[in-house]
This record gives C-alpha cells, structure tokens and sequence, in this order.
C-alpha cells in the first residue's frame, strides 16, 4: 500500500461528557478527498478511521502495521475551526506511539494547524517526519511518486521536514486551481470508510441537524462543494490552508479564495450518497451562500432528480438572498448555520475587517425562518473590545431571536489566524497544549478583552449557554416544532455541565478508550468499492 489516511480520536478531550451522545461523528472529509485524489494518480490508499471504528491508540497502531504503507498521513481538520489544532491531540499522540512502537513507518502530517505553526509541530514531535503546509494535494502526489528517499523529500515543494537535525520548509506549492479542481481532486473516496451493517452508519450529524431526533442522526455524510472563503476574519483560521508562502508570518489572511467543483461533479457525489442510502447531509462550505453561479445549478440538480435530502449550510447573515431562499428549501435544505457572531455592529465590523455589511438581523432571521428553514444562530463571546455589556448585548440577543439552535463560543486565537499574531504581539495568554483550544474542553483557555479575564468571559460563555437552552420560551419552540420527546432531549442535554479547570472545577471523569464510549455490536469492516 502507497498510503494510508488516518484520523486519530480526540473528542473526549475536546467534547468531555458532550462525546458520548451529542457531539458529531463526521466523515474525515478531507481524508476522502486525498485518498481519491492518490487514487486517481494510480496510488493505492486505505483510510482508518479511529472515531468511528472506537480505536484505542493500542489498536490503532496495530491496524498501521497491518496496513503497511509506505507513508502514513495523519490528516487533521475536523467539524468546526478550532478542529485542525484540537484534533492535533489524538493524532500526534498516535504518532508518537507509533514512532516508539514501529519506528521503521515514516509519518506524515496535514491540516490547519499544521499549515499555520508547520516548523512548531515538527520541532514538538519525535513522531512527525514530514509535515504539508497548505492542502498538501501536489506535495502528496509528488511524495508518493518518488522512493521516499532522504534526497527526494529534500527536492518536494510544500514539505516540512527536519533531515538536517532541525525543522525545515522546503520551497512552497501551489493549492490546486480553479481550472484543476475536477481534474486533481475527484470526489470522495466513501467506499473506503469503514461501516457497520450499511455505509455510513458509524457517522452520525449534529444533535440539532436530526431535529433533536437521535435516532435519524445516521447514516451521516458531509461534504464541500467548494473550498475556502473570500473574506479575512480577524478570529478565522479557515483559508491557512490555502497558503503558498513558507514566510513563518503567514496568516490565513494572505489567502482569501474560493475554489469550486463544477456541478456535474457534485451532483455525481450526490448520486453517489443516495445510492449508499444517505439523506442526512452537511454541506461543510465555509461560504455556500454566496455565489449563485455555484448554488443554483447545483441545488436545481438535486431537485430535478428528486433528492429526499436533509441537509444544512453556513451562511453569513449579510449574504442570504432571501429570493433564493424556496430554492434551498425545495432542494432539502433545512437549516442554516448562520454567523451572527455579535449583537455589537462596531465589534462585528471591527473582527471581520469592515467586510460585514449593515443589516437588520432580526428581519433575515425572520425572512429564513418564513421560508421554512430552521437556523443555527453562531456567536462568539469575548473579541478583543467585548466588556461585560456587549457581552450582555450579545446573548439577550440570542435569547431574543430563539432560533431552532444557538452555537455560543468563548473566543479564541486559533492559530493560523490574524488573532493569533495579534495575541502574540501584545503578550496575551494563549494556550500551550492543544486541549486550550478546544471550545469545550475542561482545559479551553479563551483569550482575555480588554476589559475582561479569560475566566470572566468563559464563565460568561457557559452561564448564557445555560440560560438560552432552559429558556422557558425556546423548549416551548422546540416542542411545538419537532416534538415533546425531541423537547425531553434537549432537557438532557442541558443537564450536562461543562468542568473548566480555568474556573477550579476538578477535572471530570474520563473513560479512557473510545470503545467504552461509543460502543459498537459488530467489529466496522471497510466498504466495498
């Protein structure tokens, strides 16, 4: 075998208690892309999955050995943008220990985190060779096409490395272009993920996006129809994988673009998932509601070939077109994710550069919920000019809008954004480990305002989450719309109280492996091609 694509499990540390029932499974969709890219160029690949086969790192390891590639690409993105640098747990963990175990396997690392602090990550981990600083498309395939010799790292653009005793960045690669995008990443490759009694039933969608029903939450897919965004967030990492510079400065900032698969591909990949018996759908696009050259074509598509999809897509709320919004819904879009982030316009526009434009957020809230779409509504506490007001301002306007779902955030200098040089430049805290990162995890360490401490703002975060889900008025929203057994989930689910060691709770129990968590009747086996 050329390559194997793993994903390594960190949910327990980044979701606590959340992990074991609402927190996400999803496709690792980029180790999809990847692998059928390699395949397309004549690689043999393999994709192991450790969340969704409930691997220990023990077993983990044994299943590398039994693979035997010649490389082992540890891919690391995830569901939300925090993930790139919170899945670094379990990965470099499991590249570690293969490093002790089998030291012979030359280990590989890509993902946002990795294209941000490339030369950190090698300098950190005996277990990491190689590392590639943006998507990694053509360094892979260069990689694969040559011996894996000392002297053909040395010579592969786009690659990390610490040959000479110390890390390194060879000269940088292109990201695929527009005009390849069909051509150099073909789809997905669904039938390597591993399945219990059908495909992709080891996945399962947010909590929220099966109407709090947990029984429709598999099987599960998610997938991009393009990739990146337009726009140069002071707090988003997203577009740090785009990057073609090996300068140590470079933020995701420097790389603004979007890229599109035609959609006579995508809509392969939608007759694909339909064959495979999938319904429930994230379109993970960081921007789908954008450009209308690329969505009605794709959305008239799935309609015309009578699609019974349940599926959501981001939005900012200063982009939806209320003309298009019976087209998403025909096409069985059901929600939307949409980025409020602040109720502050001055803050809003302050975090994402001036681009947010003046509107009223209260008339699109209720324009898209008119349409029969359902919203997951994002904010964030604690941009660098939050005080305690506008944090006040910020979650009795989640509480005012009620929408179907509410995301809240403590804020973070993610690494590969503009935040997180910022941070630096002005002595601000900023976590040491990966689990800092991680938005729930009992070691989430935010960044301070201004006016306000870390521990004021996380504190802050976890009580207004409390009061929007005990909110008399939002369980009477979801009872009437999905259900009183759908309205007794969510009780259940705001029984769980986060331990934050920042605020001097203990830490909370853990089971150690993901079988115990997440246990399964059938060993997962592969899918048939």
């Amino acid at each position: 075998m050329d390559v194997l694509f793993v994903s390594a499990d960190s949910s327990i540390q980044a979701y606590q208690a959340l992990a074991e029932t609402y927190a996400a499974i999803e496709p690792p969709t980029w180790s999809l892309l990847l692998a059928e890219s390699c395949r397309g160029k004549g690689f043999e690949a393999a994709i192991l999955d450790c969340t969704a086969e409930r691997l220990s790192i023990t077993d983990a390891v044994e299943r590398i050995r039994e693979a035997n590639p010649r490389l082992v690409v540890f891919v690391v993105y995830g569901q939300n943008p925090n993930s790139g640098t919170t899945n670094m747990i379990g990965n470099s963990k499991l590249a570690d220990t293969l490093r002790e175990q089998y030291p012979e396997y030359r280990t590989c690392f890509v993902g946002s985190h990795v294209s941000a602090l490339p030369l950190q990550v090698l300098a950190d981990h005996d277990g990491i060779d190689l590392v590639l600083y943006n998507e990694g498309v053509y360094a892979l395939h260069n990689l694969l096409a040559s011996s894996l010799a000392d002297e053909d790292i040395l010579k592969t653009h786009g690659v990390g490395h610490k040959l000479h005793g110390r890390p390194t960045l060879n000269p940088p690669e292109q990201v695929v272009p527009q005009a390849r995008m069909d051509i150099d990443l073909p789809g997905y490759a669904w039938d390597l993920l591993p399945y219990d009694k059908r495909p992709l039933d080891l996945y399962r969608s947010h909590f929220w996006h099966a109407g709090f029903d947990h029984g429709n939450r598999t099987p599960f897919a998610a997938l991009y129809t393009s990739l990146g965004c337009r726009f140069k967030c002071d707090f988003c990492m997203i577009n740090i994988v785009n990057r073609t510079s090996d300068a140590e400065d470079t933020v995701s900032a420097h790389s603004p673009m979007m890229r599109y698969w035609s959609p006579e591909l995508m809509l392969r990949e939608f007759e694909k998932l339909n064959q495979l018996g999938v319904e429930t759908i994230r379109l993970s696009d960081e921007m789908f509601f954008l450009d209308k050259r690329h969505y009605e074509p794709l959305l008239n598509g799935i309609i015309d070939r009578g699609y019974q999809n349940r599926m959501w897509s981001y939005s900012r709320v200063d982009t939806v077109r209320p003309q298009h919004l019976d087209l998403f819904r025909r096409a069985g879009v059901e929600w939307f994710c949409l980025g409020i982030e602040a109720a502050n316009q001055v803050i809003r526009k302050e975090v994402s550069k001036g681009t947010f434009k003046e509107i009223n957020i209260r008339e699109v809230c209720h324009t898209v919920r008119e349409s029969g779409i359902n919203i997951i509504s994002n904010f964030i506490f604690g941009f660098p000019d939050d005080d305690l007001n506008s944090l006040c301002q910020t979650r009795d306007l989640a509480m005012e809008l009620n929408t179907e779902m509410t995301n809240v955030y403590a804020c973070q200098a993610l690494p590969g954004s503009p935040l997180y040089y910022t941070a630096q430049k002005n002595g601000w805290t900023i976590p040491k480990q990966y689990e800092g990162f991680a938005f729930l995890a009992y070691d989430c360490l935010p960044l301070p305002t201004k006016h306000l401490s870390a521990a004021e703002v996380l504190q802050f975060r976890d009580d207004a989450w409390h009061k929007i889900f005990s909110n008399p008025d939002y369980l009477k929203l979801v009872e009437s719309k999905f259900g009183p057994k759908q309205r007794n989930n969510v009780e259940d689910l705001f029984q769980i109280r986060l331990k934050r060691k920042l605020l001097g709770d203990a830490p909370p129990p853990m089971k150690t492996t993901p079988a115990e968590r997440m246990p399964t009747n059938t060993a997962p086996k592969p899918m048939t091609a």
